[in-house]
């Protein structure tokens, strides 16, 4: 009965494609039933709270399906919410008590769900036409459940999938369109499977060329190609028809080698075509780039069902096999690639095309600076010109680029059409569960003292060990701790722990880039693992750290895993996990160089190798699209100072199922406070974190829809780019030759514009534009003084007049000064401006004006104001600014009122105090050291010619003058075309 029951749901369930229907009515309609009554749902009751496996796996994958549809067009409520439950309950005629045990035995989840910041498009995939032909989207969907995921992660998946392949362009449409994409997910976070899963629903819809640009190596290339033939592309369409039987025509095939062939690589229970689908084929193979069209350019000539009509019409298009290649982004391959589609013909004009570029933003940005570009022609470096040649020999490719670090690509010029600046769409995908990011490592907006801190409630804690410079380098530390969580993981396989967790256990060690520091490190590693085992101080140097550190840590965060009790406990284990890294010549593998063949070691393939336990060394080959499987300790201690490079050499995030506790990172910190305090590569990531999350937080505050209408599209947004650390800019410099900095923020620091007009007339319109604030030369002076500190043991003193001005006043007059040459106060400005409540709140300024000594003082009255005491300044050498503004001794003592207002609060003491809550200004009436006649000009009459004296400034707003986020940059894409 319970095999007709399940039946009878595969059944019913299987109709309801469009959404939940009358359980009973559909049940009635696809079987025999005499009437919807016998549709036996107390017996359904009973299975579910029975725990009856089919039937739960059952109903969790197609009520996860309802509860994170997007829309569903039967209920009003959120996704993932009880009130869309609560509907979906109704539409399937449910009784309260059957809704309870199905609550039990498939409780809510709410799926992750993309970002989207996207232009309109014309619907065109809806779920309808993806459930219709989904031939190969359910193949993956089947790896997927066969691998662990959850129906929680599938579901997010399938919305972020769905999400892309939504807006490309129909591949059936008439008019050719090629859509421009980006999707921005985390390090070493599982964007792999979700161009899988879009490429899968994009052929299924009609797409028949896809191109992936797979990494600059054949090795990642080689890691891709195998990924996609694995979970998608399947054994019978890399057989092509031969038997797997048949020895003698399988010489050849590409995975004779390897350990998962064929078992783990999914099958279509035969050949898609002959199932009611269409095959792949596969213009790559795992070893093999692209090296020209193996059959000829008859390898693009797409036979046609019905000749008299385009490929893309639906006749020709479903039918037809689709081809797929994985090239590496290489000048030769890709040229290789152009030549061939420049032969094919007419054809290209009709074929629905896929690019997916992972890694989007190495290589593929175009680096040449726009100052060494021809006037009227596009000048391109060699992958980014190719990339646009393919663009333009197929209307309709459709471009998508992949990766964690999206600065550069949004710094790509918007205008450039034939550039890959994502104008249709920009996609952040969630933080998937069970990932170890940046937030597993740093205790970001943590509501705990530090003081309080804990390995039970502190990430850095529990993970982070600190490196610094001194003889005690802790790189013996790191060692013993990448053998005792090699123990730890063999108990845990002892103990009932699935082993293929834990296949691979690596270490990395990163502290150059140069070539030769990594062959010294590696005979030091070696040197050090050969001296410092198999002893009795070893024992009890393992023993201590176990005590000491990951047993507390285990205790509190192995989430159900088995922990050792003690050492002697998990000594036997220690021999073995020595053993497994020793295999081989050598425990250490230097992972560098420059061609394929230092790529080429076993053990450096986690696919083909049953177990690779080893400690690698490496510089930025480390860093990019290479994932070290298994990696559980980390010594990081190399300095850069672009972020999306520093945080792509964050190999230490990803997934750690069953061993997070044992995840330790030793990385590169500065001493607190110290001299010379340089870069804290701690600091930095928690720094770079913060400005992801700002760029997130920026796509999600215009993704949402009102009225059916995007609020604003990319092209129109031009994302801005934060930056938290000074340090640390968001790319490299010929990343960022199209960006634009629009912010500066400078809180408790002093701002000053020195770019002052050379044109006399535009000198007197920015003396005009000061006159209401002029009344401050007219006050009478007062004596400020500067108390002993590191500049001078003695108290210095100088003459001011001062005024109280209010932020409003300030800021009009500021807006309307002009400058020389580019306007550096523009970012600056935008900062200043915000300070009216929308970012932080400064009520008023005091403005100071400065008097020279008595005995060199010369004063002129201004536009009827004063006398102010002019000052000279000189311009720097070849350049329109001025080398200084501000006096040394003045800057001192307005620092020192923003320091101390900041550590006193809101009632901070003395004859000028400001608070928190206010800035200070210093202005100085300022002629150009050449002009001594300008200077002159006041001294007989009293009177400054206003063409001749610049009114210069420098401004320090208070330290609190910021928001939480905190950040201190922000830039975005200039555009060519304004």
């Amino acid at each position: 009965m319970n095999d007709d029951l399940l039946d009878l749901h595969l059944d019913a369930l299987g109709a309801m494609n469009r959404g939940p229907k009358d359980f009973a009515k559909i049940a009635f309609a696809v079987s025999d039933l005499e009437d919807p009554s016998d549709a036996d749902l107390d017996g359904f009751r009973g299975l579910l709270l029975a725990g009856q496996p089919e039937f739960v796996a059952l109903w969790k994958q197609k009520l996860t399906v309802w509860d994170t549809a997007d829309p569903a067009p039967w209920s009003s409520a959120p996704a993932g919410s009880e009130g869309r439950r609560a509907d979906t309950y109704a539409k399937l005629g449910f009784d309260d008590e059957l809704c309870k045990a199905l609550d039990t035995a498939v409780p809510l989840v709410s799926a992750a769900r993309p970002v989207v910041l996207s232009r309109d498009f014309k619907p065109w995939y809806t779920k309808e036409k993806g459930t219709a032909r989904s031939f190969y989207w359910s193949a993956y969907e089947g790896v997927l459940r066969g691998k662990g995921w959850s129906e929680a992660a599938i579901a997010s998946l399938d919305q972020a999938s769905h999400s892309v392949v939504e807006r490309l362009a129909d591949p059936t449409r008439d008019e050719a369109y090629s859509a421009r994409g980006l999707v921005v997910g985390y390090v070493q976070s599982g964007k792999t499977a979700n161009f899988t899963g879009v490429i899968a629903k994009a052929v299924d819809a009609g797409y028949r060329l896809v191109i992936i640009l797979g990494g600059t190596l054949n090795l990642l290339r080689g890691q891709t190609q195998r990924r996609l033939d694995m979970e998608l592309i399947g054994r019978e369409n890399i057989l092509r028809g031969i038997s797997p039987d048949d020895v003698d025509s399988l010489i050849g095939i590409d995975y004779q080698d390897d350990e998962d062939w064929p078992g783990k690589f999914v099958s279509h229970s035969g050949r898609p075509s002959d199932r009611g689908a269409f095959d792949i084929e596969r213009l790559t193979t795992r070893d093999d780039d692209y090296r020209g069209l193996a059959q000829g350019i008859s390898a693009l000539d797409i036979p046609k069902t019905d000749p008299t009509r385009p490929l893309h019409d639906p006749v020709n298009l479903h039918p037809s096999a689709a081809r797929v290649m994985v090239v590496k982004k290489n000048k030769s391959v890709l040229t290789n690639l152009v030549r061939d589609l420049k032969r094919v013909g007419n054809i290209l004009g009709e074929l629905p095309v896929l690019i997916i570029d992972d890694e989007s933003d190495q290589a593929s940005v175009n680096t040449v600076s726009p100052a060494k570009q021809t006037e009227g022609k596009e000048s391109r470096t060699a992958i980014n010109g190719l990339i646009s040649q393919l663009l333009q020999l197929l209307p309709r490719a459709q471009y998508v680029g992949y990766t964690a670090t999206p600065f550069a690509n949004v710094f790509v010029n918007p205008d450039d059409a034939a550039d890959i600046f994502p104008r249709d769409f920009l996609i952040s995908l969630p933080r998937p569960a069970g990932y170890m990011g940046v937030q597993d490592f740093h205790d970001l907006d943590s509501a705990v003292s530090a003081s309080d801190r804990t390995i039970a409630n502190s990430q850095e804690k529990a993970h982070v060990r600190g490196v610094f410079d001194g003889p005690d380098d802790r790189l013996l530390e790191a060692l013993d701790a990448f053998v005792l969580s090699g123990a730890i993981k063999l108990y845990r396989i002892s103990q009932g722990t699935a082993e293929n967790k834990f296949r691979h256990h690596t270490m990395l060690v990163h502290d150059s880039v140069r070539m030769a520091d990594h062959t010294a490190l590696a005979l030091r590693l070696n040197s050090m693992w050969n001296e410092s085992y198999g002893s009795s101080a070893a024992h009890e140097r393992l023993a201590r750290l176990f005590k000491e550190d990951f047993k507390p840590v285990c205790d509190v965060r192995a989430e159900n895993a088995p922990v050792p009790e003690s050492y002697e406990v998990l000594r036997p284990y220690i021999s073995r996990a020595r053993q497994l890294i020793s295999s081989g010549s050598s425990p250490v593998i230097v992972v560098n160089g420059d061609k394929e063949r230092d790529y080429e070691q076993a053990d450096l393939d986690f696919d083909r190798t049953p177990n690779v336990w080893k400690i690698l060394v490496g510089g930025t080959k480390l860093s990019r699209g290479f994932t070290v499987e298994g990696l559980t300790v980390t010594y990081y201690r190399r300095k850069t100072q672009q972020a999306d490079t520093l945080m792509q050499m964050g190999r230490w995030f990803g997934f750690r199922d069953r061993y997070r506790d044992l995840v330790r990172l030793y990385i590169g910190r500065e001493e607190p406070y110290g001299k010379d305090k340089t870069l804290d590569l701690y600091e930095a990531f928690e720094a770079i974190c913060q400005d992801e999350e700002v760029f997130r937080s920026q796509l999600a505050q215009y993704a949402e829809v009102i009225d059916g209408e995007p609020q604003l599209t990319p092209e129109q947004m031009l994302p801005l780019v934060s930056q938290h650390l000074a340090l640390i800019k968001p790319s490299a410099r010929n990343k960022m030759f199209n960006s634009e900095l629009v912010e500066i923020r400078s809180p408790g620091k002093p701002i000053e514009p020195a770019a002052y007009p050379r044109d006399p007339v535009r000198t007197a319109r920015n003396a005009e534009r000061w006159r209401p604030l002029l009344p401050v030369f007219d006050a009478d002076p007062v004596t400020l003084a500067l108390p002993p500190d590191s500049g001078s043991p003695l108290t210095r003193t100088f003459q001011a007049t001062t005024a109280v001005v209010p932020h409003a006043d300030l800021i009009s007059v500021l807006r309307q000064l002009e400058w020389e040459g580019d306007n550096h106060f523009t970012p600056h400005l935008n900062y200043l401006a915000q300070l009216d409540g929308s970012l932080a709140r400064v009520d008023d300024w005091l403005l100071v004006a400065p008097l020279t000594t008595a005995n060199r003082r010369v004063e002129g009255r201004i536009l009827g104001h004063g006398p102010a005491s002019l000052v000279r300044r000189n311009r720097q050498l070849g350049k329109v600014a001025f080398g200084r503004i501000s006096g040394l001794e003045h800057r001192r003592w307005a620092q020192r009122l923003i320091d101390d207002a900041h550590a006193a609060g809101p009632a901070a003491p003395g004859p000028h105090a400001l608070g928190s809550r206010r800035g200070v200004v210093l202005l100085y009436a300022a002629v150009e050291v050449s002009d001594d006649a300008g200077l002159r000009s006041a001294a007989p009459h009293g009177v400054a010619d206003p063409s001749r004296v610049m009114l210069a400034f420098t401004v320090i707003p208070p330290t609190a003058a910021n928001d939480s986020s905190l950040r201190l940059l922000r830039y975005q894409a200039k555009r060519s075309g304004q």
